[in-house]
């Protein structure tokens, strides 16, 4: 401290003015000097001792902190930080509680993986998997999904829905409020007992009240219905226009009023083109986003792949136009060139008069045969699962590798047996073909569609999703770990049944459903996720 006491000195004045400047200078510099080691020593100490620090909580013999489950040596990929590295990960009660360049110790009865040439990912979200069943959540496991919500056409009472699962779920689980089931309750459809427990139903061609428009009475009925459903913890509304022919521009528009009011989000399978005399394919995007626009409320556009056709391009370019002028949209895609759905729905009205062609697109999921004439008329009669095909491939892989376009697989339920392979192979399809084989799109990029990109769709609505499809301290411990030069779906149109490969271990809240590359039949640390909304 000579220099300082200098400073003061009565003699600096007669000094030359020069060399007072430069004597000056250095002292400012090492006092600055002093104070810069001085808060490296401290922040070097509090990352050693603080858990909440960039590289977590540091471990050793000396005492520090040991975890219940060390993932280690994992190339961790986190989209929405950047992070792409080599990372260990300690988890405690079903989080994520140290990120650590250096290695984790484990306590006494904890669990160390080594997750070395791994990629270890937040687990996937599917906002869009129909099949919520413990069968088809096997498959979705074995795909690297670690919540699959039923988000489209939803559910119908939703307090049931989610009492029928309460404690039974392998992987995380919600659902939206039905449009179409509340519909057939609130016009007093026949057929509306066929599914009072909630469970999935696309409705059938001889109710008549999906044809129909909805009187005063019925729709106010509905409102009501739609907010019982919200109040019940319904994730928005969903909506399967499609499937509800009858539906009313004025009956649309009221409910997207009634969302906004919530100021939960609209979930839509789009309305088919065939009700829109001259608009051809873009006509049902520019239906639903004038509805957003008009009202504010939020919306997601269901599998845009299915239902932009070879208008892609301009109903994507929609999209992004709207969102740039304050709408909040969003779409998503599954990596299939075929559909599916149930033969006996609306969808398939006036199907007769086509030419036998047409029919060979359709695939019966029971046997995998193709359709004529004759075999469409009596499976239409028995109701079942039916393929279909047509689309390009072209087009498919650049809505895949589009970096706003969610990965979603909008998988039919494995629980009657054959379904399509998107229910078993979607996340391992993009990250196996797009993103390995075919180069389409990034590693890092693909992961981001799958988790964070859903995780913030659903955020407002779904407070829990703030702490999902995120690999940080504090997020929750929902991991997938897959073999990037294997990972790859195995399921077909012809054997759907099949698990994908590659997928090493999924977590869901600290618990393995998948250890090794084995299904854990027993494990059910899956857990509800419920919209809270603002009630008006």
């Amino acid at each position: 401290m000579e220099d300082i006491g200098l400073m003061v000195n009565t003699r600096l004045w007669f000094w030359d003015k020069t060399t007072a400047v430069r004597q000056m200078f250095r002292v400012a510099t090492r006092v600055s000097a002093l104070l810069t080691v001085g808060l490296l020593l401290a922040l070097s100490f509090s990352a050693c001792v603080s858990s909440d620090g960039p590289s977590g909580t540091r471990s050793g013999t000396d005492g520090s902190r040991k975890f219940d489950l060390v993932i280690a040596n994992g190339r961790v990929i986190d989209p929405e930080t950047g992070l792409d590295a080599v990372r260990h990960i300690g988890i405690e009660n079903g989080a994520i509680v140290a990120l650590s360049e250096t290695g984790l110790d484990i306590s006494d009865d904890g669990l160390l993986v080594d997750a070395g040439q791994l990629v270890v990912a937040p687990g996937f979200i599917d906002l869009h998997a129909h099949g919520q069943d413990f069968e088809s959540n096997r498959y979705q496991a074995m795909d690297g999904v670690t919540t699959a919500l039923e988000l489209e056409v939803g559910v119908f009472p939703v307090d049931r829905w989610y009492e029928a699962r309460a404690g039974e779920g392998l992987i995380n689980y919600g659902a939206s409020v039905s449009h179409q089931g509340a519909r057939v309750r609130a016009m007093r459809s026949a057929f509306a007992s066929a599914n009072s427990d909630g469970t999935f139903s696309l409705g059938e061609s001889g109710d008549d009240t999906l044809y129909r428009a909805a009187s005063d009475g019925e729709m106010s009925r509905l409102k009501d219905f739609m907010q019982q459903g919200l109040r019940a913890g319904g994730i928005g509304f969903g909506f399967g226009l499609s499937y509800t022919p009858g539906v009313s521009h004025r009956e649309l528009l009221q409910l997207f009023q009634v969302a906004a009011a919530f100021e939960v989000p609209s979930f839509v399978h789009l309305r088919s083109t065939r009700d829109f005399a001259h608009g051809g394919p873009l006509a049902p995007f520019q239906e639903v986003i004038a509805n957003a626009v008009s009202t504010g409320a939020a919306l997601h556009i269901v599998h845009m792949n299915s239902t932009s056709g070879t208008r892609a391009e301009e109903a994507l370019a929609l999209i992004r136009g709207a969102r740039e002028h304050g709408v909040d949209v969003t779409t998503e895609a599954y990596p299939y060139t075929a559909g599916a759905s149930l033969i006996e729905s609306p969808l398939f009205d006036n199907w007769e008069d086509r030419v036998t062609s047409a029919y060979r697109t359709l695939q019966w999921v029971n046997t995998g045969e193709r359709l004529t004439p004759e075999t469409f008329t009596a499976y239409r009669q028995e109701g079942g699962w039916v393929i279909m095909h047509g689309r390009s491939e072209a087009t498919n892989e650049w809505i895949v590798s589009q970096s706003d376009v969610i990965v979603a697989s909008d998988g039919i339920p494995f629980s009657a047996g054959r379904a399509h392979p998107r229910g078993a192979g979607t996340f391992s399809r993009v990250l196996g073909h797009y993103v390995r084989d075919r180069g389409a799109l990034s590693l890092i990029d693909a992961i981001r569609k799958m988790t964070v990109l859903p995780a913030q769709r659903l955020e407002t609505v779904v407070p829990e999703m703030k702490q999902k499809g995120r690999i940080q301290v504090g997020s929750d411990a929902d991991l997938t770990i897959f073999d990037p030069a294997t990972i790859i779906d195995r399921a077909t149109y012809e054997d759907p049944d099949q698990y994908s490969a590659g997928i090493s271990h999924v977590i869901v809240a600290g618990t393995f459903v998948v250890r090794d590359g084995t299904l854990q039949e027993e494990a059910r640390p899956g857990r509800p996720l419920r919209g809270r909304h603002l009630v008006p």
